[in-house]
């Protein structure tokens, strides 16, 4: 995958803070795939269906222009007409348009931001006008992260897991077999390393607007983040256990000082630059790594996504949603079905080297085995992605006010690892800071 696409699936940066206070005061064949239930409007001799992705031209340009035209062919008078968004613009393009009612007709979000105007009833309910046998081709627990109180508001597309990608000299001299599978496992080995190279294991950020792999990794560790009422449920010791757990590592200095104030992007460039000897990215990320550090690449491999007690593996997801104000939703639904069908989902993965999230696609051989006598690193990178889907979720559901939750527990965390605040005090003051912002 490149790195544009790497960059979708990573989280939402400060524009949502910015742009929320606005909202708030405001694939390749045209096989039979999925079908909407309803048939589409017929108030016109001709429909118009228009179609937002985040930065998918020039790569996929050709790609998707043959899907555009199967879809037109196979559906005569319907039009498609695709705009392709930079993923920095995205955000602020949707919420502006959504508030102005011009909304296109066909969005590609991810789970995250999609539930914040989800909450805000932007988009158009699914439950009923797609068929359970349909839905039923889509991994049940893919499809479950673009629902919101019972109700679904997107149809799921590409995926990622996240895998460790680890430098095997870096490990060789700390004198470590093999890399971590375990947040325990990690905080040994972030100690070998350190002794005995004088560099870090791996890099983590605590910035609240930045990647969320640290509010992920509680979850992995057995913490409930929010109660069924939406009241704060980490102030247990399953939470404080957490806390303690990133406190400990960032006074023993096993965490760069940087991690309070730089993103994840900082992380690739110390792993790039040989400063690190783990990262946790999408698999598709060693492509960059060859291109930007070769040197690095040819001692690269990877290993399954470090996990907790808990055995669970986090997925990133793009999904597919329809404003509710479409003037042609049943057309849309069905351009969106299409779009992500299985026979289409396949096509794009290979071309993309993400994964799909259909059950059918995801069956193929493509994402099971490396072909005979075939050593690239990225081939296995891709069957353990894959391989992790049985296990995978998205660790933190899709929530109003995400940004105001984490926010709460990544500050009181920073006080805690500087000193300023007990674990006991920082996490019972994040729990009363969510509960009071978010209105609990």
């Amino acid at each position: 995958m490149t790195k544009r696409l790497v960059n979708r699936l990573q989280p939402s940066k400060l524009i949502i803070l910015t742009l929320l206070g606005f909202v708030l005061s405001w694939v390749v064949s045209c096989g039979s795939g999925n079908v909407a239930t309803q048939a589409p409007q017929s108030n016109s001799n001709s429909q118009e269906i228009e179609f937002w992705t985040m930065q998918l031209q020039p790569e996929f340009t050709d790609f998707f222009n043959q899907k555009i035209q199967a879809f037109e062919k196979e559906n005569p008078g319907m039009k498609v007409n695709w705009v392709d968004v930079p993923w920095s613009a995205m955000e602020s393009k949707i919420l502006t348009s959504v508030a102005a009612k011009t909304a296109p007709d066909v969005v590609n979000l991810n789970p995250d931001f999609a539930s914040v105007l989800a909450g805000r009833n932007a988009w158009l309910t699914l439950d009923n006008k797609i068929s359970p046998e349909v839905r039923s081709t889509y991994l049940p627990n893919i499809w479950q992260a673009s629902t919101l109180d019972g109700k679904s508001f997107g149809i799921p597309w590409y995926l990622t897991t996240r895998v460790t990608i680890y430098n095997s000299d870096l490990l060789k001299q700390a004198g470590v077999a093999k890399p971590p599978a375990t947040y325990a496992e990690l905080a040994q080995v972030a100690k070998q390393v350190k002794e005995k190279t004088g560099k870090y294991a791996f890099f983590a950020t605590f910035v609240p607007e930045d990647s969320s792999e640290v509010l992920q990794s509680f979850v992995q560790m057995g913490v409930t983040l929010v109660d069924d009422k939406g009241k704060a449920a980490f102030n247990t010791p399953a939470g404080k256990a957490a806390f303690q757990y990133w406190v400990d590592l960032y006074k023993q200095e096993l965490l760069p000082q940087e991690s309070l104030t730089q993103g994840h992007r900082h992380g690739i460039e110390m792993y790039q630059a040989g400063e690190t000897a783990l990262l946790g990215t999408g698999a598709e990320f060693l492509k960059t790594i060859s291109t930007n550090a070769p040197e690095i690449a040819k001692v690269s491999a990877v290993a399954p996504e470090i996990t907790g007690t808990t055995g669970k593996k986090n997925v990133a997801v793009m999904n597919l949603v329809i404003p509710k104000d479409s003037d042609r939703p049943d057309a849309a639904i069905k351009f969106a079905l299409f779009v992500t069908n299985s026979d289409n989902q396949l096509a794009f993965a290979k071309a993309a080297n993400v994964l799909p999230s259909t059950i059918p696609a995801l069956a193929d051989s493509y994402f099971k085995s490396v072909p005979t006598g075939d050593k690239s690193e990225m081939d296995r990178a891709r069957v353990v992605s894959a391989s992790q889907l049985k296990q995978a979720e998205v660790l933190i559901p899709a929530m109003e006010n995400i940004n105001v939750l984490k926010r709460a527990i990544y500050e009181n965390l920073q006080a805690a690892m500087l000193g300023e605040k007990t674990v006991d005090a920082a996490i019972a003051d994040a729990a009363k800071e969510w509960d009071a912002k978010a209105g609990k």
